[in-house]
């Protein structure tokens, strides 16, 4: 009798609160799904849910984005889980090691990292209010981390969009205004980036301040809610092929339990769903695949509707989907996630143990080389995955040879890097690192291509042995002794870092000039493109000494006094070959036919990397714009088509004859060829190299791949005399993200393909190689007295091909 007072008692205490809590309705004053809400009032309702029940809920600000946006975690447990959060923390982490003794399941849950796909952060909060009224009974055993938006900066810009254009009531017509967002559309950041491909290279705030905390807790589980098309059934567990070999059977195996579990529920109330498809788990910058790498269950849940739904949408079927229906969805998999996570908690414990302690890769340390600020340059990634690095000693390593793509050897040095996958990341390391990733399948959902190494440009031989090394440190050296009495100072030019050196002295006033010829001058030898700066262009500028100092400290530049332009060899510093480089007036098209995530990262390459000013120009009315106030325009990739029609053709060329710069990247360059355009020339296949058999009409995707390339590595050659080439050795791994291919230029080819068009990595299709073969990849002409640069491949893609980018800061100092 006793017994039964007091789980009465329990009972009763627990309704009690959880009667007290407001739902998500009761507080914000409508109906949850039929309003849009508005960032700020997400983070009321959960400011309100740790005020109201703060021995359950902890919430932390982990960082803002470039808007000032909170970014928000909800920590939600029990009351004894919470009280107790940094133990159960400490204690889980100790698994990576094998030493850990917790039972509790930890589940992270990431919402709307794509702004548009707005349904998310709405489900989520009645995800938490569930959790802690009739759902409680999951948190006795599991610590669920919820992040109500990744993306508030781009959930605000589709939901203040929405709000602004909607009808009253809503319009179900797909072909309403409300339905149709325009260029500059909510799906990615501030910067027009995708969050959801970042989680690897960690170029935005938001990412980066997220992993901070997420490398802390190392979950067992993580979920990212997104939306597809609105004439899509649900998506959930299993993925597709093809999974990575490094995901364990347990990880897969799982994968297929949480999925019942939806499928349970979703067959009960007669929703349409469907697995296995379209989105696999191979790229290593997803929201479901870094996290398995690092030893979770990474899963991707898709809902109709995306920026098209709306309040409510007539799909292709006929039926009308409403943000209620999608809320709801969302809601059923959040919470069948954490029942299936509560109900095998000790079984995720145990395997995440597994996890750490099987890692018995083929390559075992991976040795690099090359320019110090490159090298610098990964270790600051690295240091962001809490990735381990270390020194070699003096001698050779041997392994598989990155540049020559067979076995080879590597002389090490106190200036090499060793990274090892014998430690907590390695599973990472080794999906990073390795030269090849192995496809289970050639049907992929992006790039299949990546390698740290060839990205950041350096020399690299992955050893089948454990090489030994000394712990590593991230530390910049500079010599930044200017002496007062010098002729000129002289520093190479390398690397992305230099070309942000060079843009701190062009902003600050200095004049700067480049060497268009190697020369060697006191018994030091320096290559085409090292700067000069001398104090006889400078002796105006009364600061000139003490800027200079600043910015050589700020950079960690090293560099050479001399007190004579006179060389020992090549040119002398009053030589026309030592030219003043023009500080440029740039500007960049935005809208119309180019792709936002393209002009998104040139944007963030010019605010957030090189800082130097950039003008927005829209399509919109750029053709009323006096172009002579520029001498760069930069046309980023997109759809262009016969966007130019031959009047606006006409007045480009006219502004370039007079000196102006054309940077044509992607799809634009197309816009320029033709029979009124520039010199560039797509390239013509032979027919009769194409088979024209017909093929079932089941192996018509597999078909079509043959003549595709899904982001692969290839070797291209360089003529590193061109001004376009500055800094690079006579070969470049260029990442290819498509067949377009231009004829090589009649002068000019920077960077091209030759014959052999295999790549060193990733998938290309037979078809796609032949296309390729023989082919520009950067290049420039002469048109007057401007230039046009073509830029194929896409040196800034997704902000990580680190070694293309002195591709493009050649391409706005060098070339002239």
């Amino acid at each position: 009798m006793k017994f039964l007072l007091s789980f009465v008692a329990i009972f009763t205490f627990f309704f009690s609160v959880s009667a007290q809590l407001k739902s998500p309705s009761e507080f914000l004053g409508y109906e949850l799904g039929t309003q849009f809400t508005r960032h700020h009032e997400v983070v009321d309702y959960y400011e309100y849910l740790a005020n109201e029940a703060p021995d359950r809920v902890k919430l932390t600000i982990y960082g803002k984005t470039n808007e000032r946006r909170p970014l928000l975690l909800a920590y939600v447990s029990s009351a004894e889980n919470i009280s107790n959060l940094e133990s159960i923390r400490q204690e889980h982490l100790k698994d990576t090691q094998e030493g850990g003794n917790t039972s509790k399941a930890i589940v992270w849950l990431s919402y709307n990292v794509h702004g548009n796909e707005s349904v998310s952060t709405e489900a989520s909060m009645k995800t938490i209010y569930e959790l802690l009224t009739a759902k409680s009974q999951y948190l006795e055993n599991t610590v669920i981390i919820m992040d109500p938006c990744i993306n508030p900066d781009g959930r605000d810009r589709y939901s203040n969009w929405y709000n602004q254009y909607k009808n009253t009531p809503y319009q179900v017509d797909p072909n309403s205004k409300e339905h149709h967002e325009g260029w500059w559309n909510g799906r990615s950041n501030h910067y027009m980036f995708d969050l959801n491909r970042d989680w690897a290279w960690l170029t935005q705030v938001e990412s980066q301040q997220r992993l901070k905390v997420y490398n802390e807790w190392l979950p067992h589980v993580h979920v990212d809610f997104h939306e597809q098309g609105k004439n899509n059934p649900y998506y959930f567990a299993p993925a597709a092929e093809p999974y990575h070999e490094v995901i364990t059977d347990f990880q897969r195996n799982f994968q297929e339990t949480v999925g019942k579990n939806h499928a349970k529920y979703f067959d009960q109330n007669g929703w349409f769903y469907f697995t296995k498809e379209v989105f696999d788990l191979f790229y290593p910058s997803y929201g479901d695949t870094y996290p398995t790498y690092n030893g979770a269950i990474g899963m991707t849940y898709e809902q109709g509707g995306g920026g098209e739904g709306g309040l409510g949408v007539i799909t292709a079927t006929g039926d009308t989907l409403t943000l209620k229906d999608r809320i709801d969805h969302h809601f059923t998999t959040g919470i069948s996630t954490v029942e299936v996570s509560s109900q095998n908690a000790a079984l995720l414990n145990s395997e995440f143990k597994k996890f750490h302690k099987n890692q018995n890769f083929a390559y075992k340390s991976y040795v690099l080389n090359g320019d110090k600020d490159k090298i610098d340059a990964l270790k600051s990634l690295l240091d962001k995955h809490k990735i381990e690095y270390g020194t070699p000693s003096n001698g050779t390593v041997k392994g598989f040879n990155y540049s020559t793509g067979g076995n080879g050897s590597m002389s090490t040095s106190n200036t090499s890097m060793v990274v090892s996958t014998n430690q907590t990341k390695g599973t990472l390391v080794k999906v990073l690192f390795e030269p090849n990733a192995k496809l289970s399948d050639s049907l992929t959902y992006d790039i299949t291509a990546w390698s740290l190494p060839y990205a950041y440009g350096l020399d690299a031989v992955a050893s089948t042995s454990l090489v030994p090394a000394s712990a590593g440190t991230n530390q910049t050296a500079a010599n930044a002794t200017l002496a007062s009495d010098s002729y000129a100072y002289i520093t190479d030019w390398n690397s992305l870092k230099d070309a942000k050196f060079l843009a701190e002295l062009l902003n600050s006033g200095i004049r700067v000039r480049k060497a268009d010829h190697p020369f060697s001058i006191g018994g030091q030898s320096f290559d085409r493109g090292s700067l000069i700066i001398t104090k006889g262009d400078n002796q105006y500028k009364e600061d000139f000494i003490a800027v200079l100092r600043a910015a050589v400290a700020k950079y960690g530049k090293n560099m050479t006094n001399t007190k004579t332009g006179f060389v020992d060899s090549g040119k002398d510093f009053g030589s026309s070959s030592i030219n003043m480089i023009t500080k440029p007036k740039i500007a960049v098209l935005s809208g119309g036919p180019t792709s936002t995530l393209r002009f998104g990262e040139i944007w963030h390459f010019f605010e957030q990397q090189l800082h130097y000013p950039l003008t927005v120009l829209d399509d919109a009315y750029i053709n009323r714009v006096d172009l002579d106030k520029y001498n760069v325009l930069i046309l980023p990739g997109g759809r262009y088509g016969d966007h130019f029609d031959e009047k606006q053709l006409q007045k480009l060329q006219q502004w370039v004859r007079k000196g102006g710069k054309i940077i044509a990247m992607g799809g634009a360059i197309g816009a320029l060829n033709g029979e009124h355009g520039f010199g560039i020339q797509k390239k013509k296949m032979e027919n009769d190299s194409v088979d024209n058999a017909p093929s079932p009409h089941k192996d018509l995707e597999r078909e079509m791949i043959k003549d595709a390339i899904t982001g692969a590595i290839f070797k291209t050659k360089v003529d590193n005399t061109h001004p376009l080439a500055y800094g690079y050795d006579k070969e470049y791994f260029t990442l290819k993200l498509g067949n377009a291919s231009y004829n090589y230029l009649d002068n000019g080819n920077a960077v091209y393909l030759e014959n052999n068009t295999k790549p060193f990595s990733g998938f290309a299709g037979s078809e796609a190689q032949k296309k390729v073969k023989e082919s520009l990849v950067f290049g420039a002409e002469n048109f007057g007295s401007g230039q046009v640069i073509y830029m194929v491949d896409n040196p800034l893609f997704r902000g990580f091909w680190e070694n293309g980018k002195l591709f493009f800061a050649n391409a706005l100092f060098m070339v002239d």
